[in-house]
């Protein structure tokens, strides 16, 4: 098994579950609101990426 799925199984398969999820009783308008939703969801995602990356430079760098 590889790492994604290593981690994807110990954070309860959420973004797996979402992944697999029926879309067909949704109507247009809830998809779009689902996007948006999904669009925030990755954003802070990112945010937090970068926030981590910066504070593993900054521990990095302090052990240098």
């Amino acid at each position: 098994m590889d790492d994604d799925s290593e981690i994807a199984k110990k954070q309860g398969d959420l973004a797996e579950m979402l992944s697999k999820e029926d879309l067909d009783p949704y109507s247009l308008q809830e998809l779009k609101v689902r996007k948006s939703l999904l669009e925030q969801e990755v954003k802070r995602t990112e945010a937090k990426i970068l926030s981590a990356n910066d504070h593993l430079s900054a521990a990095e760098n302090l052990f240098k």
